[in-house]
């Protein structure tokens, strides 16, 4: 759906209530950590003789055993609660995502071990593994943040790995990788603004849960020592008074409370603030110049032979497919969904996921040899990729320009300045409105068919021998599929690109490819052309039925202006105006 927003609009900062509250508690918290030390020290840590005395206009909460104001002495002891706890959440949030990360970016052993071993970690306690690494470290305030830490970064682990489960497998994170991005790029620029809603929410909950086991450790006697204290410490010192002066407990009780409610709001808030995305038919005919592919043809474009891609069950998604595509040529692949369509392309492309194996006697793009590793660059220049599902395939943290003009940057050498130019053209060229504006918004912003044409754009800026369209048009409107083909036939018949074009759709196909190819059960069952099955001159049982699943509006016109009809018992005429209304 269509944006309504300005298209240079920013967008907006969201303030919400639980935010403003959340902020305006932790600004307090971080107000008396800087102020209460230089003012209240010697209140909070001057021996009088004034000890175990009630509230009172001097001190509101009362003195302890050593006549300490109590009130002073938790407003102190904030800072050093504080700068304790963001260092432990520090560690925690660091390792955490480093490590969640990178196990779903690592080979698939290394992978499943470290699944195993966060499974194992997260099965304890948090706060019984800071307490053995503290007892391990000894007693202070240093050996206590790095216990906290440590204890946390398995929770956060988990998190991380779970998120980065589903969009490390996306399609611009694919690409990526496809282009060579390193590893910590990829976690920087496509992992994390994607993860960032609940690792924010698990990162201020870490902080809170920093603050009650960094107090817990402080009270048994394992985290801050004499004379420096903390909230843990003051509840510790208070026990022993706890009911002749229960007072005592009380300031840094409140105090642990409103850090710790004061965290989770923010989190909350700013959590909400970072989601970016909080918010024709088809004319004319195409009659493109056919050209039948031959068989074993040194002259191919793309040459496949003897195909076979395995599932890691062992069961064979693609069995012994080959063909071939001249320079030029529009090859079509058409099939039901599961018939092996997408398997044959992203097993051309190298993108098959790293438990499935690809095996072929011939898979060659022009001298490139396909089976083996090729550089990343190399492979960019040369294949352009457009998928199923454009809105799964930009990344809605980043704006669209950033996006787009990423292999002319990397790959091609271009500046800023120069990649961006030349993709407003491109854009241009696909018939997008204000192409400047729309680089600057997030993919959000864009309706689908714009999504779709800033893939094919952003494909064929490199001026790619070969453009794989792995079913371009099956989520939008007949209207945007219009425009999607039209799009793909003037980058065919302008650049003479070759096009591996998939679809289940076969009358999209039979206009669109020189050749066709029928599949199903991971096979090829027929070859014919564009022609051929237009026209009816299918051999094979499977391709009749795909021809005769596919409406015609020829056959619906001649049903629709018959003179007569029948019922569905075949006895009743039925005038064609009645037909018609009803």
């Amino acid at each position: 759906m269509a944006s309504t927003s300005s298209p240079s609009a920013p967008r907006r900062f969201r303030w919400t209530p639980t935010l403003i509250i959340g902020l305006v508690m932790m600004a307090g918290m971080v107000l008396t950590a800087i102020l209460a030390p230089m003012f209240l020290t010697a209140q909070a840590e001057t021996l009088t003789a004034n000890s175990r005395q009630g509230p009172s206009a001097e001190h509101w909460l009362g003195t302890d055993d050593f006549g300490r104001d109590i009130l002073a002495r938790s407003l102190v002891a904030t800072r050093l609660t504080l700068v304790m706890s963001v260092a432990a959440t520090a560690i925690a949030v660091v390792g955490g995502i480093v490590l969640g990360s990178a196990v779903w970016l690592a080979p698939r052993r290394v992978r499943e071990a470290a699944l195993r071993l966060i499974e194992s970690a997260v099965a304890y306690p948090s706060l019984i593994f800071a307490l053995i690494v503290a007892a391990i470290l000894g007693p202070g305030s240093v050996n206590a943040v790095i216990a906290i830490g440590l204890a946390g970064i398995p929770a956060f682990t988990r998190l991380t790995a779970n998120l980065a489960a589903s969009v490390s497998h996306r399609n611009y994170v694919t690409t990526a990788r496809l282009l060579g991005v390193p590893t910590p790029r990829i976690i920087s620029r496509h992992l994390l603004p994607n993860m960032a809603e609940p690792l924010l929410v698990m990162a201020t909950s870490n902080f809170a849960l920093s603050l009650l086991e960094l107090s817990s450790l402080s009270f048994v006697g394992l985290g801050v020592q004499s004379p420096d204290y903390d909230y843990g410490r003051l509840l510790n010192e208070g026990l022993v008074s706890i009911y002749s002066q229960p007072l005592q407990v009380v300031g840094p009780s409140i105090m642990l409370l409103l850090a710790g409610v004061g965290a989770m709001l923010v989190g909350d808030g700013l959590a909400a603030a970072a989601d970016p995305r909080g918010g024709r038919k088809f004319a004319g005919r195409l009659s493109p110049t056919r050209a039948m592919g031959t068989g074993a043809d040194r002259e191919a474009l793309l040459e496949v032979r003897d195909l076979v891609v395995t599932a890691p069950n062992g069961k064979d998604l693609v069995q012994g497919v080959s063909f071939s595509i001249q320079p030029g040529q529009v090859l079509g692949l058409v099939g039901e969904s599961g018939s092996g369509k997408s398997m044959t392309a992203m097993a051309v492309a190298g993108l098959l996921p790293e438990e499935v194996r690809r095996t072929a006697s011939v898979l060659r793009l022009g001298d490139m040899d396909l089976t083996a590793r090729n550089s990343p660059a190399e492979l960019a220049r040369r294949i352009g990729l457009v998928y199923q599902d454009p809105g799964t395939t930009f990344n809605p943290a980043l704006r669209m320009g950033t996006q787009l003009t990423e292999v002319q940057r990397v790959h091609l050498g271009q500046s800023g300045k120069q990649a961006k130019s030349t993709m407003v053209t491109a854009l241009d060229e696909m018939r997008i409105t204000r192409p400047g504006a729309r680089m600057d918004q997030h993919p959000h912003e864009l309706s689908g068919g714009m999504l779709q044409r800033a893939m094919i754009a952003s494909s064929t800026v490199a001026d790619p021998v070969l453009l794989i369209a792995d079913e371009p048009t099956t989520a939008l409107d007949v209207t945007v599929q219009a425009e999607v083909l039209r799009s793909l036939y003037r980058i065919n018949k302008e650049r003479g690109t070759a096009i591996l074009f998939i679809s289940h759709d076969i009358g999209v196909v039979q206009e669109l490819c020189d050749e066709v190819l029928v599949m199903n059960g991971g096979r090829i069952l027929e070859r014919l052309t564009g022609d051929q099955l237009r026209d009816g001159q299918a051999a094979h049982p499977y391709t009749r039925m795909l021809l005769a699943a596919t409406p015609s509006m020829t056959d619906r016109r001649e049903f629709l202006t018959a003179d007569r009809w029948q019922d569905d018992a075949g006895t009743e005429p039925i005038p064609t105006e009645a037909k018609v209304q009803s």
